[in-house]
């Protein structure tokens, strides 16, 4: 039977770069001193559409934000789910002249917009400006090497318990923590690549098997046991 690579090694490689992200992200925003306004999302805002003109840099400090682009005859597809500490909209600065994507809050947002002029010289001008960024694109990349390699070779259940541990940015070594509720079975289903009643099939299934519960406020706690299906 063919078995899909595992993943563990850069699962920890992109955990242990998380908490340097944590760890330094104020420092980050504090070197930029000109050119940031801090926004405010409620649920479901766009916050940026596919196609508008790309001039600035998104930092994430609080919420979720879905990234997601749409083709010509209106399918949608998800390209990441962010938590706090994420940027994005910085294809800006390797010079796109428009967004590739759309940008749409999933929860209360806390953001800090950068303008792409600040955002350069920042780069240009401050070592660890420049280290913590770079940090946040190589994370970025191995996210992205996962979910080609998770998509090639893992099953839909698998997939889907992948997707709620990254939600809920637990691992083997965490307590469990809160998928947010906004994140709905629609919004999973899209970003595994299967149907909403297969994930809904699945999420009865990690229930009744205690890898996840339901809080008392309608959202979805992922117990780390979980981290031992994929």
């Amino acid at each position: 039977m063919l078995m899909g690579p595992r993943i563990s090694n850069q699962t920890e490689v992109v955990t242990e770069i998380k908490k340097r992200l944590t760890v330094d992200q104020e420092a980050f925003l504090s070197g930029i001193s000109q050119g940031t306004r801090v926004l405010e999302y409620g649920p479901y805002r766009a916050i940026f559409h596919q196609g508008e003109h790309a001039d600035s840099v998104f930092y994430l400090r609080q919420g979720m934000v879905k990234l997601a682009v749409a083709s010509p005859d209106g399918r949608e597809a998800i390209v990441a789910i962010l938590g706090p500490g994420g940027f994005f909209g910085e294809g800006c600065l390797a010079g796109d002249k428009s967004r590739r994507e759309e940008a749409t809050s999933l929860t209360d947002c806390t953001l800090t917009r950068v303008e792409k002029s600040a955002m350069t010289r920042a780069l240009h001008e401050q070592r660890d400006v420049l280290e913590l960024f770079l940090d946040h694109l190589l994370s970025r990349n191995l996210r992205y090497e996962q979910d080609l390699i998770d998509q090639l070779f893992n099953t839909s259940e698998k997939r889907l318990a992948r997707t709620l541990l990254l939600l809920a940015q637990t691992d083997k070594d965490r307590k469990a923590e809160a998928v947010l509720p906004r994140v709905n079975q629609e919004t999973l289903a899209q970003m595994v690549g299967t149907t909403r009643s297969r994930v809904s099939h699945f999420m009865n299934k990690f229930k009744k098997l205690g890898l996840i519960d339901y809080s008392g406020v309608g959202g979805v706690r992922v117990h780390h046991a979980l981290a031992n299906m994929v």
